[in-house]
């Protein structure tokens, strides 16, 4: 029963981390905020994680988890299918960002309050979440870098790798829930196309990010000796 107890202490520290760190960011929250938001005292959170650093990277850890198993579930699924081929780009950025934004309709998984923290956190992330990041991804990404010079032979490598870059910024941005939009408020979008409207965001951001993949090739001004 004492097991069940801790367990359910250790979730709802969680969840109350994660909704306050979406809604203020790590710096902007401090450890009495989520102690009231759980409904427990600062000595279940040392128990449990020890410091608001370690509370942070297990908040990251227990959905990034499952986003990275399923990314390499997709991967190998699609490159089982295509028996040794080429995957298209579209697969392969399907797999890796449109994984990433289907998490938005699964509650279980985090949901909104999730994606939304993920691209907060990742448009400024502090030095120890960049680290942590960055091993939690290696694998994952290194396994889609290589589907994709496979699936781009004539793009140079060095540029597949840019690109993947400015995929990675677009989808934090439009991820983070921010009120960039209302910096062009003079365009007057829609309701519908509020950044509310996550059923949207998907196709709307897979059809940039391939388009920024299958761009034609920079031309840089030659370099004088």
């Amino acid at each position: 029963m004492a097991e069940v107890r801790n367990a359910d202490t250790r979730e709802r520290i969680l969840d109350a981390a994660e909704r306050l760190f979406m809604a203020h960011g790590y710096e902007g929250t401090s450890m009495r905020q989520i102690t009231g938001e759980a409904g427990v005292n600062l000595a279940a959170v040392n128990y449990h994680f020890g410091s608001k650093e370690s509370l942070m990277q297990e908040v990251f850890r227990r959905r990034l988890d499952w986003l990275n198993e399923e990314r390499m579930r997709v991967l190998d699924e699609l490159e089982g299918a295509a028996a040794g081929k080429p995957l298209k780009p579209s697969q392969i950025v399907d797999g890796f960002f449109g994984t990433l934004l289907r998490m938005a309709d699964d509650e279980q998984r985090g949901g909104v309050t999730f994606l939304r923290l993920l691209g907060r956190t990742l448009t400024d992330p502090s030095e120890f979440i960049r680290t942590f990041m960055a091993h939690e991804y290696a694998a994952v990404v290194e396994r889609y870098k290589e589907a994709l010079f496979k699936a781009l032979p004539d793009v140079p490598k060095a540029e597949i790798v840019w690109r993947f870059h400015f995929m990675l910024g677009a989808t934090s941005y439009a991820i983070a829930g921010t009120d960039a939009l209302r910096l062009v408020t003079d365009w007057q979008i829609e309701a519908e196309d509020s950044t509310d409207r996550l059923d949207r965001l998907l196709p709307r951001l897979m059809s940039f990010l391939l388009g920024g993949l299958r761009a034609p090739l920079p031309q840089f001004a030659a370099v004088d000796n």
